[in-house]
């Protein structure tokens, strides 16, 4: 029997939403993405352009201009990098094979000395010669494998239509965004209108101090090691570097990613330890500007996402919904937090908290 109570329809609308938003996303995940990027780039770009429509600037002219801007700085940006990513990227494919030959050698080494340790019976010449030659042939089969993810059909699509659809869709949510926001406050309860624009709010101050900060931190980064680790004369320091610092916005993910993988080629690449103690220098560097600098000071207390948290809500929403998840991560995650505090104190302050045991109930 279906409960028709105020109380029961509420539950009922809740959950036939968080149903039907599940079956959307299931169905529309391989189409969605642009529409998600736009709505980010929307969000983060609505406070400058709501200062330019203040100053006197017609709201769509503000929002045509902020997308132009943007637009223009990713141009800039790839006709800047594009040649020497585009070199660095054909220089790794070539040194495939080298690096494979490298790590064959690394394992047979490794064995033998695992060998003279402990011995014939642990250790055999026909499991090392096996170990040693898979060692080289994963390299091979891995490094090959992102190479052609980079270049295939599928990717290339997906980078077409974040290029092309993200920013129309993007001016046009940009332009009414006001209107949207007035239209959605519209349809609230009005018995929790308040109680809901209290929660948005704060939603809205962590997610904007996540994604503002974060985004600076990512750019400062990704500048410092790309520049960094060139200097230090790794011939791979600008993808190395680039994917380091664009992929900080994972917590640990990007430092660690990074780090191994410039150790690792300059291991390769160097024939003394001098190189190579300069890419240490690099990262270490990097490490102490990401954790006593950049973090505290464009970050600084604002967000209240624990690293722990933000990196199971990526890992979980790429898992369900692969990249479309990884966009969404974050936001969802901010609003559990947000609506997980706001319970926590509404039991804090209740009966069920506050009650004193009844002394004659024979409880505690």
């Amino acid at each position: 029997m279906i409960d028709t109570t105020p109380r029961g329809q509420r539950i009922l609308l809740f959950g036939g939403l968080l149903v039907g938003t599940w079956f959307a996303l299931q169905l529309f995940a391989s189409v969605l993405a642009p529409f998600v990027a736009a709505g980010v780039v929307a969000y983060a770009l609505d406070p400058p352009t709501a200062r330019l429509a203040r100053l006197g600037m017609p709201r769509g002219l503000a929002a045509m201009a902020m997308i132009i801007a943007i637009l223009a700085a990713m141009l800039l940006f790839a006709l800047l990098l594009y040649p020497l990513l585009l070199f660095q990227i054909g220089l790794l494919v070539a040194r495939i094979p080298h690096y494979a030959l490298l790590a064959q050698g690394w394992a047979r080494e490794v064995l033998t000395d695992v060998q003279d340790q402990f011995g014939q019976e642990l250790v055999n010449d026909k499991l090392r010669d096996v170990i040693s030659g898979q060692a080289g042939s994963m390299l091979s089969i891995v490094l090959s494998t992102v190479t052609g993810l980079i270049g295939s059909g599928f990717a290339i699509f997906n980078l077409l239509s974040l290029v092309v659809v993200t920013p129309v869709v993007g001016f046009y949510l940009l332009r009414d965004w006001p209107r949207m926001i007035a239209m959605i406050d519209s349809w609230l309860p009005l018995r929790y209108a308040a109680v809901i624009q209290a929660q948005a709010r704060e939603i809205d101050r962590i997610l904007s101090a996540w994604v503002r900060g974060q985004a600076l931190c990512c750019l400062f980064l990704a500048l410092y090691y790309a520049l960094g680790l060139s200097l230090a004369g790794l011939d791979l320091g600008l993808v190395v570097g680039l994917s380091a610092g664009l992929l900080s916005f994972i917590p640990y993910v990007g430092s660690i990613m990074g780090g191994a993988t410039a150790i690792g080629l300059s291991l390769a690449q160097f024939p003394n330890w001098h190189g190579v103690a300069w890419v240490g220098a690099v990262l270490l560097v990097g490490q102490v500007l990401e954790g006593y600098v950049i973090y505290p000071r464009v970050l600084g207390d604002r967000v209240e996402l624990p690293a722990v948290w933000v990196i199971f809500a990526l890992f979980a929403g790429g898992a369900a919904f692969g990249f479309l998840g990884v966009m969404l991560a974050v936001p969802v995650a901010a609003t559990i937090g947000v609506l997980c505090r706001y319970w926590l104190r509404r039991y804090l302050r209740s009966r069920m908290y506050l009650d004193e045991p009844d002394p004659l109930s024979g409880g505690p």
